[in-house]
């Protein structure tokens, strides 16, 4: 445009586009924003909902949409700037230099950093997930507590898990005081019942120094082994953990080894 001309209207015209479109993009940058941050939040409460274990921390994302926020309100203003000072240049009939546009460009780059940090981020997220993940998936497998319950999956029916307990325990010289058979017995009054058996088994010189030291343990002796059968069809081996029932009779830690025999014989059975 010549110097003194007035400018076209179809050059003001394409610099109120040009500004508007700033405005759009400023105004995605800064909801996008709020979306990623508020991501994190989001994850937290769906894993508080659904009872699952304590997540990791999503903590980047808020600050990964705050910077595009921020961003998003960096473009408006520069856009603003800029839109008045071409309308300045175009007004004044001056030349208008022809110069890559520095906003795009910073923009441009910074997005790209912006997400590779993002996918990075993500990457590592969706690891420590998965790391998560398989840890309390193998815990169940191996074993669950439930009050003071362990619940160890057995490889074996309930019936071979019983024989198998009871050779361990004659091995170790372990005295099975009893055996009740709960599903057997509802057989008895015409009731129906998964496969349930208990093991009562223990040691008078183990179990005498318990009592001795706290009469109420007494209540939860001799020791237990539940085998039973689940609803599914799967077979564990339940009994008290050995910490719980010191918690709940004040054992002297030095007994704590006299009913911690209980867990060795748990997963030798459940193998």
């Amino acid at each position: 445009m010549d110097a003194g001309q007035k400018p076209d209207l179809r050059d003001a015209l394409a610099a109120e586009r040009t500004f508007l479109a700033w405005i759009r993009t400023g105004l995605a940058l800064m909801g996008f924003g709020f979306v990623v941050a508020r991501f994190g939040l989001f994850l937290q409460q769906l894993q508080v909902i659904e009872h699952a274990p304590p997540p990791p921390s999503y903590g980047l994302s808020l600050w990964f949409g705050t910077a595009l926020m921020v961003l998003g309100v960096l473009v408006n203003l520069l856009s603003a700037w800029h839109h008045l000072r071409l309308i300045r240049e175009l007004e004044r009939g001056g030349p208008v230099a022809i110069r890559p546009s520095i906003q795009a460009i910073f923009i441009a780059l910074f997005l790209a950093l912006l997400g590779l940090a993002m996918a990075s981020y993500l990457v590592s997220v969706h690891a420590s997930a998965n790391l998560h993940s398989e840890n309390n998936e193998e815990k169940t497998m191996s074993a669950t507590t439930t009050q003071g319950i362990i619940d160890k999956p057995s490889n074996h029916s309930v019936e071979q898990t019983v024989d198998k307990a009871k050779n361990v325990l004659q091995a170790k010289g372990v005295t099975l005081f009893a055996l009740i058979d709960h599903s057997g017995e509802a057989s008895k009054v015409g009731m129906k019942m998964p496969p349930t058996k208990l093991l009562l088994f223990g040691n008078p010189k183990a179990g005498t120094p318990l009592m001795l030291a706290a009469p109420s343990s007494a209540i939860d002796l001799p020791l237990k082994l539940l085998i039973w059968e689940d609803a599914q069809g799967k077979v564990w081996v339940s009994y008290n953990s050995p910490a719980y029932l010191q918690e709940r009779h004040h054992l002297p830690p030095s007994l704590l080894q006299n009913i911690a025999v209980v867990e060795t014989l748990a997963t030798e059975v459940a193998k």
